[in-house]
């Protein structure tokens, strides 16, 4: 609509010596009237099962230095994104409030659905946010370095892991994964977009489907689970030796 206007006042404005607009038709009506407008696809970038090693591994050993002081509270943040398909924003404006360790739960609140949302914390990220609160200096979990307001530009560490990595990825392909992760291990589609916070109001059926953040543990563990098993971080099981009993006193 904005480009429509901008031409249509070009055509008004500007005219020739003998008084005729310079500008005959306007183009960007042609383009709508003929739907030629070019379609930018959605991108469906992942990090794939394989590459979640190398990109996990070098996420880990970032480490605050001279150069930067962020660096950690970066790794954690990207890791924070991973593990709970948040926006970028919603994780990174977060603030302690919202963060019941008690409880095991985040909530994020102005989301984009306009829907107050809260997760369970896998036990990865409990602890990750554990470690975190135990060194807070202000409001903020993500706090920048300097002690005011949140971490906002990740530019340069994003470049730096993607070189040390050889893994190319952007914030919101950290909220595809997990996404692409939650379907393949065959969670429902209701729970996925709970735990996503996608908007089910089209859905009849959903309508009448009460999801309890403690339904969700569940599912939210299994994810975290497969992730961190293809990163190398720990088995996917433990497995427990059961005692041998005797056999005369089982006869």
């Amino acid at each position: 609509m904005g480009r429509v206007v901008t031409f249509n006042f070009a055509i008004a404005q500007y005219e020739d010596g003998n008084g005729y607009s310079i500008l005959r038709e306007n183009p960007v009506i042609r383009l709508t009237q003929t739907r030629a407008w070019y379609r930018v696809e959605r991108r469906q970038t992942v990090i794939k099962p394989h590459e979640l090693e190398p990109w996990f591994n070098t996420v880990m050993n970032q480490k605050n230095d001279v150069i930067s002081q962020n660096r950690e509270t970066i790794r954690d943040y990207l890791l924070l994104v991973l593990f709970t398909g948040l926006r970028r924003e919603e994780a990174a404006r977060m603030t302690w409030n919202n963060v019941d360790l008690k409880a095991r739960t985040l909530k994020v609140t102005d989301t984009k659905n306009h829907q107050d949302h809260t997760l369970p914390l896998s036990d990865f990220l409990f602890d990750l946010l554990q470690q975190r609160k135990n060194n807070a200096i202000n409001e903020f979990v993500f706090q920048r370095a300097n002690g005011t307001g949140y971490i906002s530009e990740q530019r340069k560490q994003l470049a730096k892991i993607i070189k040390e990595s050889g893994v190319s990825f952007t914030i919101h392909d950290l909220r595809r994964t997990f996404v692409t992760v939650a379907e393949s291990l065959d969670i429902s589609a209701y729970a996925v977009k709970r735990l996503v916070n996608h908007k089910m109001s089209s859905d009849i059926t959903a309508g009448y489907i009460v999801t309890d953040v403690e339904r969700l543990r569940q599912p939210m563990q299994k994810i975290t689970d497969y992730m961190l098993k293809c990163a190398g971080y720990k088995p996917s099981a433990t497995i427990t030796e059961l005692p041998i009993k005797d056999s005369q006193s089982s006869s």
